[in-house]
């Protein structure tokens, strides 16, 4: 099976929109469970489950979080689905983009969450500039891991992943960004996205926020109001 190379880093801009209120917490894709794990040791009262399509990767998990369960989110036994609600909150931490029908998923969330509830997820972003440089020149290459991980099924920008949500039923209330402190070659591309932007009759200074961040993460909930 083709998989992504496990990590073993949390990821604390996603932990950082958990709720602090939670008490019961799934993650999608939870990796060796080094996020689950970061979570636990500032949050040893809660609970926290781990689902992983990996068995050695779910092996490397066990221990660190409350309990790990190895699943396809997309083809879990409907029963087990249901056993594990209630959750206060749902992690996404660079799934969303490896499934067939994120939309589906998170459609299949939403009747079973309490106005409450949350999800939180991290999500590469296509509109980074070194796609746009990679596309402009013909030099679309898949890669074991990182923006082009041969693994991704689904592409998303900032607008197409508020879309995500909103088509959903789920409201987007709080959205930041993960920008590398350096890249080589950024500010030689930004003039030329800018100029793209403007000939497509678009702003060119959204043009270059939006191509900027290498990943966004987000909490959403269904029926909240949204403040971004």
């Amino acid at each position: 099976m083709l998989a992504t190379p496990m990590h073993d880093g949390a990821n604390h801009d996603l932990l950082g929109l958990v709720p602090d209120t939670v008490k019961r917490v799934v993650e999608v894709g939870c990796s060796s469970g080094a996020t689950g794990a970061a979570f636990l040791e500032k949050h040893p009262g809660c609970e926290y489950i781990g689902i992983e399509i990996v068995p050695e990767y779910a092996q490397a998990a066990r221990g660190r979080v409350t309990e790990v369960r190895v699943a396809d989110i997309e083809r879990m036994d409907a029963r087990d689905f249901k056993a594990l609600f209630p959750v206060d909150c749902w992690i996404f931490g660079d799934v969303l983009e490896h499934l067939y029908d994120p939309w589906q998923t998170l459609r299949s969330l939403h009747p079973s969450l309490s106005h409450a509830a949350s999800i939180v997820a991290c999500i590469p972003n296509a509109q980074h500039w070194s796609v746009q440089a990679r596309l402009a020149v013909g030099a679309f290459e898949y890669e074991s891991q990182g923006l082009l991980d041969r693994t991704h099924i689904r592409f998303f920008t900032r607008r197409t992943i508020m879309n995500l949500f909103r088509s959903t039923g789920y409201q987007v209330e709080a959205m930041g960004s993960r920008i590398l402190a350096e890249e080589s070659k950024r500010a030689l591309a930004m003039p030329a996205i800018r100029a793209l932007a403007a000939v497509l009759g678009e702003p060119p200074e959204a043009a270059e926020r939006d191509a900027m961040p290498v990943q966004y993460v987000v909490r959403a909930r269904r029926d909240a109001p949204s403040d971004t």
